[in-house]
């Protein structure tokens, strides 16, 4: 039967924990096969296309392993784990890894593919692992017009890098920028106590 890592520590970081090859065409693959997202920045240069579905999967096995969620196949030879993202027809797709046996290999597992719930491949798998989990109070995801806004001014004016910035903003000088900002936050705050909804909720150390 396939466990999932019972006592089991997996590598937290997803390129050492499996090696892909031509990273870029696999990624690729994955946004043709799964149901329809922007996965580019538009404010924000990158070097590699698909960077926001590159930092999806990242996270998302990131949680999976300290989840202790990705599944081990009956012989010991593959692993998958549930991607999270769905096809089309809203089937379920895994990101699935055979043993590395490449020598000196540093990752000790080699991407195989992107497969759906139903594929074949799937099937030496007696389960199929569950989703990351990332709350278990659902009041968190939603925002307490009630509590402090704390901005940290001087990183986003000083640390953030300006390509980040939507044009007219880059060419700002800092007390610009910073009364810019200010209004916008403000902006930001009365919408949200109107609508709750306008905050989107994130994960990040842990904790929503």
């Amino acid at each position: 039967m396939a466990e999932l890592g019972e006592n089991r520590t997996w590598p937290e970081d997803l390129f050492e924990f499996a090696w892909f090859n031509e990273r870029d065409d696999r990624l690729r693959e994955l946004s043709e096969i799964a149901e329809q997202e922007d996965w580019t920045y538009h404010n924000t240069d990158s070097d590699f296309p698909y960077a926001v579905l590159f930092n999806y999967i990242r996270y998302t096995h990131r949680r999976l392993a300290d989840e202790n969620k990705i599944a081990l196949a009956d012989n010991g030879q593959f692993s998958c784990f549930n991607t999270g993202l769905v096809t089309p027809n809203q089937e379920s797709l895994y990101a699935s890894f055979e043993v590395n046996r490449r020598a000196g290999a540093q990752q000790p597992w080699f991407f195989k593919g992107w497969f759906r719930r139903g594929d074949w491949k799937l099937t030496k798998f007696s389960l199929l692992p569950e989703l990351a989990h990332y709350f278990d109070d659902p009041s968190c995801l939603v925002f307490d017009s009630r509590m402090d806004f704390r901005i940290n001014i001087e990183h986003i004016i000083s640390e953030t890098p300006r390509g980040r910035f939507p044009e007219p903003y880059r060419s700002m000088d800092a007390y610009a920028l910073q009364t810019v900002l200010k209004g916008a936050i403000d902006n930001a705050k009365e919408r949200v106590r109107r609508s709750y909804k306008t905050a989107i909720p994130q994960y990040y150390r842990g904790r929503v």
